[in-house]
């Protein structure tokens, strides 16, 4: 491909189609190498009438595209797949600057962006997003990538800065801003004609607006028609039939590389120094690429990507693609609504009734309003906010509210810290007996080589694992957790732990909870050591009791170097074992996990786990387990579309056709095991010769794994099931999955759904369906929303990887009986457990309430943050805040995000030092009555007097007595 693209764009820079975006990208890099002005088109393949919510991104880098070359021409380098479609008109591309001390008109400018598409919200975190606030104006270009913070003093624009979406803090100053439409550069009445066209059409959307469907009714013409197009003509594209859609046009097949051909040297070191005499064109962005590989040689400073050879020279590059940034859903703890479940220290679970202002003693303060039962409510200062979690249990379980004041909830708590105590000190002791035996020694050559083997360049988080699990196996004897979600690359990372053990003569077991999943790591394990000399064995629920046996006398005499088996692996006898891999410990009964700890005692143990680590629990185990997360994609992984459909026959028949015509399978999601064969006989009737296989949880555990086996070999086209399929199983020829019903299920189930499909090359839908839109209740609405607006890699919404994120806080403890998180939710359950091994480890400080009750106007002005879902957020990290230099952090946050600090808002920030002063030195209470305050020691009491009753005043005597 860059061979042939060389020779042609050396002598004709003309514009170029290729059959896939991988193709185009490796294309651009030989025009950036030969300096030819070039724009590259995204992988744009929606179809007509699709949401195009669902194609955020891909639009908004289309636009972008579009923005460059009609502004700057250059050739065109573009997958056929967004040729083949009609694009908006060129008088769509339209740009605004905004520069330092331009006058603005503020509604002018609302209006406009509103008119191009730009979605208005109060806080925002992705492309295409504007938030209003008095004096500040917050927009995210598509065009760019970082948003910008545009500070006004009345109508000047005062300064600019770009900030990170997801800190919200300001990184630095710039002069100007340029900003392109988001969907169309339309004006008033046009914005006015696609908005009704959008309200009258036909089309099947989740919510009808002009960031699903006004793309569609925006004029269009055909690139075609003015580029002449040059192609590079694979089989793939001939298969596509276009010809008929280019007939008129001027094209050619771009001839085979006469000169030139692909070539990359395993090591471009060793290749350097055998051709000396050779003239080699190096490529680095920077002198550091060359130092790192300890090259010392001539270059050429640039950051193409091109490895060829010609006949004369050879082209070579040290630089890699960098994967596109991604956005990782933050995962709010704080993230507390109306309604939403809590769980006070004290008093056990209550309902979250808002935030409420209250005066006392003709002073105002923001106290958070909590129901409990008999319709008890408890008002409770911000600055204690600490006190209360989020209510999450497992299964989305509904709790009954407790009875403030009583007894009961203490008595569960006691009941379950001792449990707690039990697993923390269990997790210690096994840690220090592994910490006391020496590690055997291991040779590591050949790793690099093997991990140049894999086929494709590592994630930087998978480098960083490798290095973690090395250094472990040369200091101690290795207990690590690798967690990271599916198809982000674990299993490479348990091949080469694999490698350097059986290159050490020594035998590894890797153990899976299922039979498919046991068949997976087979044929992985077995492809990637193709090359090597290992005996690589499988036992399975269908391994022949001859075979197994067989498999025992060779495991015994040593002659298997890796064996892969489900829990049968905890009986076997191993001449020399020296690894144990685990793949998802959480799903091994109580038994398994006894004879696993025996089996490990004084080997190398690497488990894996597709659920995050809670990041309270990833800091408290992280002296006695080693813990290693994947959260950046491979390179070329898909991301699943998202659509929320409304039911109909000709939906789901179109929806299934559509994926079994791609040579894929689908799931269908029906959690009703009563009507299940009933819907099987709907959709059989819809597609008499589909091949349905139906699961439910009445089927014995071996009936369900032989079915699965049946699916995973294609001898179903469909399976209907309840939501029992297993969440880690990797078929990748399953690229479509539908829900049924899918508002009756948590955001966090839809989120893990979704992620059963689009695992191999093949891009995933996932099909939320709907009976009527227009009866969903407002929660179910912006639960499926948020899920269709957020398919980028590793997202999810917030609270579904909050939810998985606590899930897997239960999973690595390997305790998390559902009793008793019901009793406390996950959050406290999980603290309690970081406690228990902070105290057990001898660093947990005593946590004595100090209350701090002054009668002074202090709270966090709504003028100043007019969402109540920031400013709880903004109220817990302040009550969470260990010393001075957090606050002052907070305090220069919220100035840079909302322009202000008010006289109430400084003076909360003041009382939440006076508390954090108070704890340093030991003080229970402090107290005020006008400008007397007393201040109570743990074995003192202390009175002072301000010089006034003015609020400030008071703050800062406090203050200074506290210095």
């Amino acid at each position: 491909m860059q061979a042939k693209s060389y020779e042609f764009l050396k002598t004709n820079p003309k514009n170029i189609i290729t059959s896939s975006f991988q193709e185009a990208l490796l294309v651009a890099e030989v025009a950036k190498y030969l300096g030819v002005r070039y724009v590259v088109f995204p992988d744009f393949r929606p179809n007509i009438g699709d949401d195009m919510r669902s194609y955020k991104e891909e639009l908004f880098e289309l636009n972008s595209a579009l923005y460059r070359y009609h502004k700057q021409g250059g050739v065109v380098i573009s997958p056929i797949s967004t040729m083949l479609r009609p694009l908006p008109s060129k008088k769509y591309y339209k740009s605004l600057s905004l520069e330092f001390a331009q006058t603005i008109d503020l509604n002018y400018l609302k209006n406009q962006l509103v008119c191009w598409g730009y979605e208005v919200v109060s806080i925002i975190q992705k492309k295409g997003e504007v938030s209003f606030r008095g004096d500040i104006v917050d927009i995210y270009p598509i065009n760019s990538d970082f948003p910008y913070r545009i500070s006004l003093f009345d109508t000047e624009i005062e300064n600019i800065r770009i900030f990170d979406e997801w800190s919200q803090k300001s990184i630095k100053e710039v002069d100007s801003a340029t900003i392109i439409p988001a969907i169309a550069g339309l004006g008033d009445e046009e914005y006015k004609t696609i908005n009704e066209n959008v309200e009258n059409s036909q089309y099947d959307v989740f919510n009808k607006d002009i960031y699903s469907l006004g793309y569609w009714y925006l004029d269009k013409n055909n690139l075609f028609d003015r580029l002449n197009l040059i192609y590079d003509m694979t089989s793939q594209i001939r298969e596509y039939e276009i010809f008929h859609k280019i007939k008129n046009i001027n094209f050619e097949i771009i001839p085979e590389a006469k000169n030139c051909k692909e070539f990359k040297p395993s090591n471009l070191k060793e290749f350097i120094q055998h051709n000396k005499n050779k003239k080699i064109i190096l490529l680095a962005k920077n002198k550091i690429l060359l130092e790192e590989k300890g090259i010392e040689t001539d270059f050429v400073e640039s950051d193409a990507i091109v490895n060829i050879q010609c006949q004369d020279q050879f082209i070579l590059s040290l630089n890699n693609f960098v994967s596109k940034k991604r956005k990782i859903a933050t995962v709010l703890v704080d993230d507390l609504k109306k309604g939403d479940f809590v769980v006070h220290e004290e008093h056990g679970i209550g309902k979250f009734n808002g935030l409420k202002q209250i005066k006392v003693l003709g002073k105002t303060g923001e106290f958070a309003e909590i129901l409990y039962a008999n319709d008890d409510k408890l008002l409770l200062p911000m600055e204690s906010f600490e006190l209360i979690q989020r209510y999450i249990a497992p299964g989305g379980v509904v709790p009954v509210l407790d009875k403030m004041g009583k007894s009961s909830f203490k008595k569960n708590k006691e009941k379950i810290k001792e449990k707690i105590f039990a697993i923390a000190a269990d997790i210690i002791k096994l840690s220090a007996l592994r910490e006391s035996i020496s590690p055997k020694p291991l040779c590591f050559d050949g790793v690099d080589e093997f991990i140049s083997k894999a086929g494709f360049n590592h994630t930087k988080d998978q480098i960083q694992a490798i290095k973690d699990i090395m250094q472990d196996m040369k200091s101690r004897i290795m207990d690590r957790l690798l967690s990271g979600d599916v198809g982000f690359g674990k299993t490479e990372i348990a091949m080469v732990a694999s490698f350097i053990i059986a290159n050490n003569n020594y035998q590894v077991a890797v153990v899976v909870p299922t039979t498919i999943l046991a068949n997976q790591h087979y044929e992985s394990f077995v492809k990637r050591f193709q090359e090597y000399d290992f005996r690589i064995s499988k036992i399975d629920r269908f391994t022949s009791t001859k075979d197994k046996k067989k498999i025992q006398e060779e495991l015994k005499n040593g002659e298997i170097d890796i064996l892969i088996a489900t829990h049968s692996a905890f009986n076997l006898e191993y001449k020399n074992l020296g690894l144990v891999i685990i793949d998802e410990e959480h799903k091994f009964g109580v038994k398994q996990k006894e004879k696993l700890k025996e089996m490990v005692k004084n080997v190398h143990l690497l488990s894996m786990s597709a659920t995050p680590i809670p990041r309270s629990l990833n800091l408290a185990l992280s002296k006695i387990k080693g813990l290693s997360a994947l959260n950046t994609p491979p390179k070329n992984k898909q991301e699943t579309r998202t659509f929320v459909k409304e039911y109909s026959d000709a939906t789901i028949k179109e929806i299934i056709l559509r994926e079994i015509n791609r040579g894929g399978q689908v799931f269908y999601i029906y959690n009703n095991i009563a009507l299940i064969e009933q819907t099987k006989q709907k959709v059989q009737k819809l597609i008499p010769n589909l091949r349905i296989l139906t699961l439910h949880a009445k089927l014995t555990p071996s009936q369900i794994e032989k079915a699965m086996v049946d699916f995973v070999d294609k001898k179903y086209d469909l399976l209907i099931s309840t939501t029992i399929i297993e969440s880690g199983i990797h078929i990748p020829n399953v690229n479509s999955v539908i829900v049924e019903n899918a508002d009756r299920f948590g955001m966090a189930d839809l989120h893990q759904i979704r992620g059963r499909v689009g695992r191999g090359k093949k891009e995933g839908y996932a099909y939320f369906v709907v009976q009527d839109k227009n009866k969903l209740s407002d929660d179910a609405k912006k639960r499926l929303q948020a899920l269709e607006e957020n398919s980028f890699l590793g997202s999810g919404a917030v609270l579904a990887m909050h939810d998985l994120e606590i899930r897997g806080g239960g999973n690595i403890i390997g305790q998390a009986q559902s009793g008793q998180i019901k009793n406390v939710g996950y959050s406290m359950y999980i603290k309690m457990l970081e406690d228990a091994l902070k105290s057990l480890d001898g660093k947990i400080q005593e946590n004595d309430e100090i209350s701090i009750k002054l009668n002074i106007d202090a709270y966090i002005s709504p003028s100043i943050i007019e969402d109540e879902r920031v400013r709880v957020e903004v109220y817990k990290r302040l009550a969470k805040a260990q010393n001075i230099q957090e606050l002052y952090d907070i305090q220069k946050e919220i100035l840079d995000r909302f322009g202000k600090i008010d006289t109430v808002t400084k003076n909360f920030f003041d009382k939440m030092k006076i508390k954090i002063k108070a704890k340093q030195k030991g003080i229970q209470s402090i107290s005020n009555y006008g400008e007397n305050i007393t201040i109570i020691y743990k074995n003192d009491k202390k009175f002072i007097k301000a010089k006034a009753k003015d609020d400030s005043i008071i703050l800062q005597a406090i203050l200074e007595e506290l210095k």
